[in-house]
């Protein structure tokens, strides 16, 4: 298995119970393909360096996790279909 960080910025005018559902949707999605959560920061709403489909805030997750590289391709999969995520990025970090 392998380290991986994922960063993702939320529409920021969702409630606080449709971002938990989002952080455990994608939480449940690493580990229902193998990987195990080591870490999840939500880092709450700030301003974006510039503006995205029309929002110029965005709430903030941090999500450090290890997994087979087959479901870090499935999460982001699933997070360029969600309407909520802005954007995200999930990396390799060096072991």
């Amino acid at each position: 298995m392998r380290n991986y960080e994922a960063m993702y910025i939320l529409k920021p005018e969702l409630e606080e119970e449709a971002i938990n559902a989002a952080v455990s949707k994608f939480e449940d999605i690493i580990k229902d393909n193998g990987g195990e959560i080591v870490k999840t920061e939500p880092w709450g709403k700030k301003r974006l360096a510039y503006e995205v489909q029309d929002y110029t805030e965005g709430f903030y997750v941090l999500m450090t996790f290890k997994a087979p590289a087959a479901t870090s391709q499935e999460l982001e999969r699933i997070m360029k279909i969600q309407d909520n995520v802005l954007r995200h990025l999930v990396i390799k970090k060096e072991d």
